[in-house]
């Protein structure tokens, strides 16, 4: 191999492995240390998705949320802000089309939707906002739960609603 076929291919080699070094200095950070900013882009996305607060805005009102660290609920939140129409569907949950399908890596096969979960139903490609509990169906995913204010969601008849991030 002549000099510029091996330095070509020791740079390809650091394009693998400079990823894995990144994330094993997030990993290495001393404990207690606060400042993700200072480990580089990887950590400060970590903390900036983990845990995602979210707001949903009804009539000037709002309902408070957290998306969960998955990565449906990542895909989700890169969405925001996003403003829908909710409709009721089946007088338990309120649903909206999203502008594109999320992410189902690691996600169950379905799940159980409780009074306050904010899901994603893959089969539709829509979200759900439940506001009485469900049963277990396949294909549901759970982004996130409200931790208050879900009565502004039992409003019947379609509505707006604008989903944003919570900035601390």
């Amino acid at each position: 191999m002549d000099a510029s076929a091996v330095a070509a291919s020791e740079r390809k080699a650091w394009r693998h492995v400079l990823p894995a070094l990144l994330a094993l200095a997030v990993l290495v950070l001393p404990a207690g240390r606060n400042d993700a900013a200072a480990a580089g882009p990887v950590a400060a996305s970590l903390q900036e998705t983990c845990p995602m607060k979210i707001r949903i805005v009804v009539d000037g009102e709002s309902a408070s949320a957290v998306l969960e660290d998955s990565a449906a609920g990542r895909d989700f939140a890169a969405l925001l802000p996003l403003s829908l129409n909710l409709t009721d569907y089946a007088r338990i949950e309120r649903i909206a089309d999203l502008p594109r399908r999320l992410s189902l890596a690691g996600a169950p096969d379905g799940v159980a939707a409780r009074a306050g979960d904010i899901a994603y139903y893959a089969p539709w490609g829509n979200l759900a906002i439940f506001i009485d509990d469900g049963t277990h169906a396949r294909g549901l995913v759970r982004l996130g739960h409200i931790g208050s204010g879900l009565p502004l969601l039992r409003k019947s008849g379609p509505f707006a609603v604008r989903i944003e991030r919570v900035v601390e």
